[in-house]
């Protein structure tokens, strides 16, 4: 890798980390895009796992005293049983058909009937989101709109949203590291400048957007958030669509 790629690499995880650590979503799917363009995907998903647990990690550590224990431990518990399952497959399904499901996912919950809304306070919902969106993590290398969708419906403020979703995704990227880089291709390795990039870069982000995401109230929060998601979530489906349209 030239310098000059390298240097402008490190500015990309700047920017997303930075939007990350204000809405606690949107940078990552930015990323895995830009590396999937640029590397073998199973080299893509080592240096997004990095980057992502390093800031994800961050943001934790920096609202730790926000984070609802109790939801981590039931998703990541739906995680483990989901990489559990697919570590037997050694497999990544179809492109196409994994990026119209994270399109989807989103506005198929916002139909739920009042009692199956997303809540991330319930057990049951806990473990199953963690199952479905670590399978997401494991097709496409981002769990998308769909975890943030389910960390919204409750009644968190915006702090205990993005302390604790970025608990939760600290596990999960921890295990897309493990599954790309141990089952699917031990081969896949990151140059050690670039991990000290990824987690410098990621670190600095998540620091900048604190003073904002503070200056924020929630409504503004889960408002803007919310068209993040449908945003997101439109691309998606219209990028899904295309690569299904083109290979016919």
């Amino acid at each position: 890798m030239s310098s000059l790629f390298i240097v402008a690499l490190g500015f990309l995880m700047l920017g997303t980390a930075f939007l990350s650590g204000l809405f606690g979503m949107a940078g990552g799917l930015i990323l895995i895009g830009a590396l999937l363009a640029v590397m073998p995907v199973p080299m893509a998903m080592v240096l997004h796992a990095i980057t992502q647990m390093a800031s994800n990690g961050w943001r934790a550590l920096l609202w730790a005293r926000y984070i609802q224990w109790r939801p981590v431990a039931v998703y990541m518990m739906g995680c483990a049983i989901a990489l559990l399952a697919w570590s037997f497959t050694g497999s990544v399904p179809d492109k196409p058909i994994a990026l119209l499901m994270l399109g989807t996912t989103p506005f198929l919950v916002r139909l739920m009937p009042p009692a199956l809304r997303p809540d991330p306070a319930s057990l049951w919902q806990g473990a199953c989101y963690g199952s479905v969106c670590m399978t997401l993590m494991l097709m496409t290398g981002v769990s998308g709109p769909l975890v943030d969708t389910f960390f919204l419906g409750g009644q968190f403020g915006r702090r205990e949203i993005v302390a604790t979703k970025a608990s939760c995704q600290v596990g999960s990227h921890l295990a897309k590291l493990i599954y790309f880089g141990g089952i699917i291709d031990q081969a896949a390795l990151i140059s050690p400048e670039l991990i000290v990039i990824a987690v410098a870069t990621s670190i600095l982000g998540a620091t900048l957007a604190r003073r904002f995401l503070d200056a924020m109230t929630d409504r503004q929060f889960r408002t803007w958030a919310g068209r993040l998601i449908s945003t997101i979530a439109g691309c998606y489906i219209f990028y899904g669509g295309w690569l299904l349209w083109s290979a016919h």
